[in-house]
């Protein structure tokens, strides 16, 4: 089984001298834009094994002069593949951590015992596993009252004052830009302290805690000051959730409403992350400003797209002078004239829009997304949880539908843990009413607490079922075409989740044998924050990359990947744009509003306020007068696909 497919899909789209060459007078042009050095690596498995080995190369140097090395390490999913890999190393080629003492960077608090929460990742994950001395591990025991607290953090500052500082600084950057707990607005010169914590912190605890109820009201973390006094710093970020902090921190301006931005004053700070996390630094997002490109037809398209940006113009409304003007004369050297250009671009938009997302019978589809025949075609669609279907791309499920095609929607994930107590208790007191009703007596009462933990996520998850059985039976759809896969790496009854595993790619080949599609929508959403978004994706992509080489029906399967709640394609990927009157979109709406359990109660609806159905419909709205700004025609709504070739 090949993992970790959907890490690749980005680098299709990046020429590698953008961001690894051994040029290094070219690196320093693409860069030329980055007050922080910052290594991209293609993926984050990649890049934590660099992290990983320089850590390692760190303790190897001071062990060569029989001293120490005091390193400050951080908690987080960021940090799950350096800290296997160093047990990696630790098992395989001898490193030894005997000469490293460790700090840990933050702790919840309160907290009963001190090796909770992030300590406990970091023991669980590195300590326990390689021969770090117990006497040389110092971290906030957060069990202990607020005075104590406040004598433990003045006492832990001056031990690392005694050792000589920290040497080498572990750090992640959170969803504010944060590092530690230094929320925007933290002083540039503070110290190891108590804070309070803020709503975002707290929808990013939810994970290890459960629910934002649960997590501790503060945090103990080493201030910006104690960070920026270590003798080198490394920051990693993996993911394209995290590619907006990494702008404001690389290039952006010193300032606290990015705290990680205070790295740029530090004479050894580096950043290293994949290419999801840099994909809005300029020498990715806009390599033109800063080196001689080579143009295909996707960045010429991201280009123009920018210019219209920038100039305020539709396409066929710019001039040689825009061109010029804004660092895009090689393109006029490329196509001769704008006009030309302009028309190539206009027109590359316009092929992506259509009605017919499965193709539109008996039509030249030669400027089509996709093709006409065969029709009606076998269509599957992959849904993470019982409702990104709807949420994503509800339109095109409609569409697909009444263009009288064969659709199968396979729900990937139970999506158990994402109702609230409060929902079950709402049927429960449904079921202790009706038997009251039926029975002309009273029973007694139904109570959660009448149930064990496994069988509360049993019936969460029967009520998420009924919610997506009603959504499709409200589109239209078969009830013997909707599947529910129940995918073993979701369903641990807890908050973290299982890695993916041959069981998880089995069902899913298991079903694509069965249905053999001709066209197949998956979820390529990584900007999911809880990760379940990705797994799933790497799932679809490991059963379709292991069945290629003997199923002959894939090669006439078009595969298309639509986005969820957190984050649109931008315009110069999309390869199928499928329009919404307003009808379509109440309609959609309508569809969304089955899933009551994932409206204002839901535990992760992250840290925006829309409901899931306002958020589709301003993604939505957002994209077709993007369209419409371009010149192109103008919309209600549009939903968005990027084609994924095998």
């Amino acid at each position: 089984m090949r993992q970790n497919l959907s890490s690749e899909i980005s680098f299709t789209r990046v020429p590698e001298y953008l961001f690894r060459t051994d040029d290094v007078l070219e690196l320093s042009r693409v860069s030329r834009m980055e007050k922080i050095p910052t290594t991209i690596y293609e993926t984050a498995r990649e890049g934590a094994v660099a992290a990983a080995h320089h850590i390692a190369d760190c303790i190897r140097e001071k062990q060569k002069s029989n001293s120490h090395l005091v390193l400050s390490l951080v908690s987080g999913q960021t940090m799950t593949d350096v800290f296997a890999e160093l047990v990696r190393m630790h098992r395989e080629e001898n490193l030894s951590f005997r000469n490293v003492i460790l700090f840990n960077l933050f702790e919840y608090c309160p907290l009963p015992t001190i090796d909770a929460a992030c300590y406990g990742q970091i023991y669980d994950g590195l300590i326990s596993r390689v021969d770090i001395p117990a006497e040389n591990i110092y971290t906030f025991d957060a069990s202990k009252e607020q005075k104590e607290l406040l004598n433990m953090i003045a006492q832990l500052e001056r031990k690392m004052q005694e050792l000589g500082g920290v040497d080498l600084q572990l750090l992640g950057i959170g969803r504010n830009g944060n590092i530690g707990f230094n929320e925007p607005g933290s002083p540039m010169r503070s110290a190891t302290r108590l804070v309070v914590l803020d709503n975002n912190s707290k929808e990013d605890a939810k994970p290890l805690f459960g629910t934002v109820e649960q997590v501790p009201p503060l945090a103990i973390t080493m201030g910006l000051g104690t960070i920026l006094q270590a003798k080198e710093i490394l920051l990693c970020a993996w993911g394209e959730h995290k590619a907006p902090q990494i702008l404001s921190a690389v290039e952006g301006t010193v300032d606290t409403a990015c705290p990680a931005s205070a790295l740029q004053m530090h004479d050894n700070a580096h950043i290293f992350c994949d290419l999801g996390a840099a994909t809005r630094l300029t020498r990715l997002h806009h390599p033109w400003l800063v080196t001689t490109c080579e143009w295909d037809d996707a960045l010429t398209r991201r280009a123009i797209v920018w210019l219209c940006e920038q100039t305020g113009k539709p396409i066929l409304k710019l001039t040689n002078r825009d061109y010029n003007d804004y660092g895009l004369s090689e393109l006029i050297t490329l196509y001769g004239s704008a006009y030309d250009c302009n028309i190539k671009v206009f027109n590359d938009l316009q092929h992506t829009i259509t009605g017919w997302p499965g193709g539109k019978p008996n039509a030249d589809d030669s400027n089509r997304p996709e093709r006409a025949k065969p029709y009606p075609k076998d269509v599957l669609i992959f849904s993470p949880h019982p409702d990104d279907d709807v949420i994503s791309m509800g339109g095109t499920f409609q569409r697909l539908i009444k263009q009288g095609h064969n659709v199968h929607v396979a729900y990937e994930t139970s999506g158990c843990i994402a109702v609230d107590d409060s929902n079950l208790q709402y049927f429960l007191d449904f079921l202790n009413g009706y038997d009251t009703v039926i029975s002309g007596s009273k029973s007694q009462r139904l109570a959660l607490s009448d149930f064990t933990p496994r069988q509360i996520l049993d019936l969460k998850a029967l009520i998420r079922r009924g919610e997506a059985t009603a959504a499709d039976r409200y589109m239209g759809l078969h009830e013997d075409h909707i599947h529910f896969l129940n995918l073993p790496f979701y369903e641990t009854g807890t908050i973290k989740k299982g890695n993916l595993s041959q069981r998880d790619v089995d069902i899913v080949k298991n079903l694509l044998l069965t249905i053999k599609p001709h066209e197949i929508f998956v979820a390529g959403d990584l900007a999911d924050p809880h990760g379940t978004h990705k797994v799933c994706l790497d799932a679809v992509l490991a059963a379709l990359d292991e069945l290629k080489a003997t199923e002959k029906w894939l090669q006439d399967c078009r595969i298309w990947m639509y986005r969820g709640a957190w984050m649109e394609w931008e315009v110069d990927l999309i390869e199928m744009a499928v329009p919404m009157s307003p009808e379509e979109l109440r309609h959609k709406r309508n569809t969304i509003l089955k899933h009551q359990s994932q409206m204002e109660s839901a535990p992760f609806m992250g840290d925006d306020e829309r409901l899931f159905w306002q958020r589709a419909e301003d993604r939505n709205h957002a994209t077709a007068e993007l369209y419409a700004r371009l010149g192109l025609a103008n919309y209600e709504a549009i939903e968005a696909f990027v084609q994924y070739k095998l």
